[in-house]
């Protein structure tokens, strides 16, 4: 089959070939593989006490948000949010309870989870 000048194959794109560089980058806020395995590990454990349930992860043009349900409802009980904006001055980590209220805040995650880790700890 012979081609019409103008006409493409079917794999073939129309039009102007865009460049990487002519298409704005979509970039979104993600959590690393450590952020998110420690965010895992606490979430299993929690989950095999029977405290939480369900989870959902959002990565959003500018923060990255954990939400921790206990029941299949409709609001989370914790969000567990990412912001780098906020990485100077207040830390890029937060958790937020159910209400909204800024549970604890800071530059490591780690430090910022214990709000909501409640592992026997022994003195």
């Amino acid at each position: 089959m012979d081609l019409i000048a103008g006409d493409t194959e079917p794999g073939e794109s129309r039009g102007t070939e865009r460049t990487a560089a002519s298409v704005p980058s979509q970039s979104r806020v993600t959590f690393n593989r450590l952020e998110l395995n420690r965010i895992l590990n606490l979430y299993g454990r929690m989950v095999a006490e029977g405290e939480w349930r369900d989870y959902a992860i959002d990565f959003l043009k500018d923060c990255a948000v954990f939400s921790i349900f206990r029941r299949a409802s409709e609001v989370p009980i914790y969000r567990i949010v990412k912001d780098p904006k906020l990485a100077r001055r207040q830390g890029a980590y937060s958790v937020v309870a159910q209400g909204g209220q800024i549970l604890r805040r800071g530059h490591e995650l780690d430090r910022v989870l214990l709000v909501i880790d409640r592992r026997l700890s022994l003195v």
